[in-house]
């Protein structure tokens, strides 16, 4: 089986743990409406996977869960709608708002004239760093560690590690399983957590201490860091304009590149 194969499999399987876990999150935690990308979005998600999976990118830039304005619309990690249409070459399917779905936050599609601000930063400064859309996924492929969306009752985004670790534990462990899995899948070397908090997780799926370079496995060593997070609500993202975040972000792609 190829790798865009086992990929696409690997996010069916995620997937279908997540539905499950939606009514739980509903009922038990402060997620008034929990809505799954992979589910309703899947017409996008898979051809990210199809497209650009197979290029063989040995760094995993690892993000924490959608925003509203960008994963939770277009399927795609990040994915800003302008991203996604113009630099992703993703195709536009029409999209069904989950029954579920928070009543302010509609689903539209790669329609979505609002822009994520920290895909629309992250993405740019991938495609300017290394110009071409086949050099970016020959180098670094970009992933969630949670597909879910989880919104408050007022519309708030909330994160996996705001919500009880008893409910999210189930959760969070297929996450864990889906990250090994792509790891293994891709064949991966080098983990940059976008923020600590993927970092974390990262070194929690495979094993690894809270300091140091990474930890083995199946023969290879995983060297897990982080870079700053790309959100326009975090001080060193913004800082000197976004310059030294842009700094931040390319001296940790450059520090593993031809290796």
């Amino acid at each position: 089986m190829g790798v865009e194969k086992r990929l696409i499999e690997a996010a069916k399987r995620l997937s279908d743990i997540c539905d499950k876990s939606i009514p739980v999150l509903e009922k038990k935690t402060i997620v008034a409406h929990a809505t799954n990308p992979l589910d309703y979005a899947w017409a996008h998600h898979e051809q990210y996977l199809s497209k650009w999976g197979g290029k063989g990118a040995k760094t995993l830039l690892l993000g924490m869960n959608p925003g509203p304005w960008g994963m939770a619309q277009t399927g795609i990690p990040f994915g800003s709608t302008e991203i996604a249409r113009d630099n992703l070459q993703i195709k536009a399917h029409k999209l069904k708002t989950p029954d579920n779905a928070h009543p302010k936050r509609p689903i539209i599609g790669l329609g979505m004239e609002r822009q994520e601000i920290s895909g629309q930063r992250l993405w740019s400064l991938l495609f300017q760093h290394y110009e071409s859309a086949e050099s970016v996924f020959s180098q670094v492929f970009v992933l969630n560690h949670c597909p879910l969306l989880l919104l408050g009752e007022t519309g708030k985004n909330l994160t996996p590690d705001n919500l009880p670790t008893n409910i999210m534990k189930p959760i969070l462990e297929a996450c864990d399983n889906h990250l090994m899995e792509i790891i293994e899948i891709l064949q991966i070397e080098r983990i940059i957590g976008v923020g600590k908090y993927a970092e974390k997780r990262a070194r929690m799926a495979l094993g690894a201490g809270k300091t140091g370079p990474g930890e083995t496995i199946t023969g290879r060593e995983i060297e897990i860091t982080s870079c700053w997070h790309p959100s326009p609500a975090s001080p060193l993202s913004n800082r000197n304009g976004g310059a030294d975040w842009r700094e931040n972000v390319k001296q940790c792609l450059e520090s593993g590149e031809f290796r």
